[in-house]
This record gives structure tokens, sequence and C-alpha cells, in this order.
């Protein structure tokens, strides 16, 4: 297995990966044009945006992204990390602390002082992975507010 940089060709990929990933969570329902439509615009910022793949043998097999942001409570920079999906087969193996590893490595890099995500709050085994990784809870919620264009 290898980690690396996502590239233009495996937008396909990974959208299907993300209707996995968007499958179980009750606020997002899967869209293929919206999903590749967002891979694509994290792709085109690099300086700001990066989506981590790992690969078996070619096969992309799980992935990860993450953004920044600044936030003015740490004054720097802060990683939202996202879209975190290891295919069914390749969990446990390391595939998942892999990829955290690489997008954490690479937020450090862009000189982000912390890292923060969202777990579906029925995922009953992402909330324990998180929090077997050092992930702590917070005390902030989530909200959110559909805008139109």
């Amino acid at each position: 297995m290898n980690i690396e940089n996502a590239v233009l060709d495996d937008v396909p990929a990974l959208s299907e990966m993300l209707d996995t990933l968007f499958s179980i969570e009750q606020d997002f329902q899967p869209n293929t044009q919206q999903q590749t439509q967002g891979l694509i615009l994290l792709l085109q910022h690099p300086d700001r945006a990066v989506i981590k793949v790992a690969r078996d043998k070619g096969k992309i097999i799980g992935m990860v992204s993450a953004q920044l942001v600044i936030s003015t409570a740490e004054g720097a920079p802060s990683a939202w990390v996202e879209d975190m999906v290891v295919l069914e087969k390749y969990r446990g193996t390391g595939v998942g602390r892999g990829l955290l590893e690489s997008v954490l490595a690479w937020a450090k890099e862009k000189g982000a002082t912390r890292a923060q995500l969202l777990v579906d709050l029925d995922n009953e085994s992402a909330l324990g992975y998180y929090q077997h990784l050092g992930w702590s809870t917070t005390r902030l919620a989530a909200r959110r507010i559909m805008l139109s264009l």
C-alpha cells in the first residue's frame, strides 16, 4: 500500500467512495455530480486543500481530504479533515491511520496548529476509531444552513 496525493484521473473512483460514505451519514445523500464538482474544486487548490489516497496495486482503497481555514482562536491556519473512507475489506489494516497521518503532516507543513473533523453521531465505529487515535471530543456542536445560489 502507498499513500499519495490524488489527481484528476482519480475523481471517478473517489466519487464512488463518497457514495459509500454519504450513504451512511444522515446529513448527506450521494450525488455524483456534486461530489465530482467538489473533488475537482479541492484538487484545483493545492495551496489550501489536499486529497490523500491509499492505493493497493494501483487501486484506490481509501481516501481523506483536508482544507485549511484561518482560526482566530489559534491565530493560525486550522485543517478541516473530511471524506475519510476506507474500503471495508481494508479496515483494521492501518490504511485509515496512514491516511490521517499523511493528511495531518500536510496540514502541519502548511502551518496548521489544529485539525478537526465531524463524525456522524450514529456511526459508533467511527466515533470509537477517532477516540482510539487520540482525537478529542469538543463541546462544540455543528450547525448548518443551506445557501441557495
